[in-house]
């Protein structure tokens, strides 16, 4: 029995989305980059943030959260292992940012907001990055989308709850009916 494991699944899904994404060269050669933060750790009052942060992009509904694959974990790995040093400085001076705006603009810590104001704050960083032209900032809200994403459908509970799953895929079948509502495939 065959069972893709989660350096393949993200490989297949960085390709997918067309080497795009941040960190993605280092995803597809295998290389991590060269010049990278000496010693980059994160606390775990960090990786509870970047916990809630996944939680409110994926939440839980009928099926597990991206906290439930404890996502600020995952996050944690790809910034340390496929980030450049640039990259790397950029996701924490945005996490940083968001601590501190988030704050000043309801008045209380992400992690103890309501999910609404959490869900309305990123949404509002998502507005910025799209209106700010050639320079793409804040690029922290694309960083954390594209992370979380990954990181929650390479997961177990992503690929075998939210999605369909077959370990073994029988034979192939390029004609299947589309029922509205149909969860899409694994990879």
């Amino acid at each position: 029995m065959t069972v893709m494991n989660r350096r393949d699944a993200l490989k297949s899904v960085a390709l997918m989305m067309g080497g795009t994404m941040i960190g993605a060269t280092a995803i597809l050669t295998g290389c991590a980059p060269e010049n990278q933060i000496k010693d980059l750790n994160f606390s775990p009052e960090d990786l509870a943030f970047l916990d809630e942060i996944g939680e409110t992009i994926i939440p839980t509904t009928d099926t597990p959260g991206a906290k439930a694959t404890k996502i600020g974990e995952f996050m944690q790995m790809m910034v340390k292992d496929t980030y450049d040093a640039e990259q790397q400085q950029a996701f924490i001076d945005g996490l940083n940012m968001i601590r501190k705006e988030f704050k000043a603009e309801k008045g209380s810590d992400f992690i103890q907001a309501s999910a609404e104001d959490r869900l309305a704050y990123l949404n509002g960083l998502q507005e910025q990055f799209k209106n700010s032209g050639e320079e793409r900032k804040p690029i922290i809200i694309n960083m954390l989308r594209d992370l979380t994403v990954l990181g929650y459908f390479t997961s177990e509970i992503g690929a075998t709850q939210a999605l369909r799953y077959v370990e073994v895929p029988g034979r192939y079948d390029g004609c299947l009916d589309y029922q509205k509502g149909d969860k899409a495939w694994a990879i």
